[in-house]
């Protein structure tokens, strides 16, 4: 953590000194959705809001560290028995600390208005977690806090356009690492291979 806060800080300040500097907050719509490789366990997604704060360095190409909170998670539901395995209901919600560091490239770049692709690395610190479980007789509650990781690593593909002062990005995020470790129901081992992903779409505000 203080070393990504490190890295952060040092890419403002040099950003100042030796390249064109832009800052600004952001708001954003983020929708999410946790895998599972169980064909009997469905799973659905979780919609939020997103603020945060983003710089950007350089000109046509140019480097997008961002610091965004927002919730992340899903619903996993098992309703009837399957095999060994007794039914469930449970809500995932992840307060999170998301630190994106994109780098884009401006193909239409006239004064006004500039069309952009876009890709890079997302660090996500899951700050808090709350589970609710379905409090029905005969149904489980099988994740547990101690099976969801504490930090979740994935990868943003997207466009955007820049009108005036004003950005607009559309992202999709793709999971890298697993979001919920391997756990056991009814004594029977499962494979969750949970990872998130979802689309994003955000506004930007350059102040300065």
């Amino acid at each position: 953590m203080r070393k990504l806060v490190l890295t952060f800080v040092l890419i403002f300040a040099s950003s100042m000194i030796f390249a064109q500097f832009t800052l600004g907050p952001k708001i954003g719509y983020n929708t999410s959705k946790l895998s599972v490789d169980q064909s009997d366990i469905e799973t659905s997604l979780k919609n939020s809001f997103q603020f945060g704060i983003f710089a950007r360095i350089g000109k046509k190409l140019y480097l997008q560290p961002e610091v965004n909170w927002l919730t992340q998670g899903g619903v996993f539901k098992q309703p009837e028995i399957a095999g060994n395995i007794s039914p469930f209901e449970q809500e995932i919600d992840l307060k999170t600390i998301q630190i994106p560091v994109i780098i884009g490239y401006k193909i239409i770049n006239p004064k006004i208005i500039n069309i952009r692709i876009l890709a890079g690395p997302v660090a996500s610190i899951i700050t808090d977690k709350k589970i609710e479980s379905k409090d029905i007789s005969g149904y489980i509650k099988p994740i547990e806090d101690a099976n969801i990781e504490d930090l979740i690593w994935s990868l943003q593909l997207g466009a955007g356009v820049d009108i005036l002062m004003f950005t607009i990005d559309v992202r999709y995020n793709i999971g890298l690492n697993k979001v919920i470790k391997d756990i056991t129901i009814d004594g029977t081992p499962v494979t969750f291979d949970s990872k998130t992903s979802g689309f994003n779409v955000s506004l930007g505000w350059k102040i300065f």
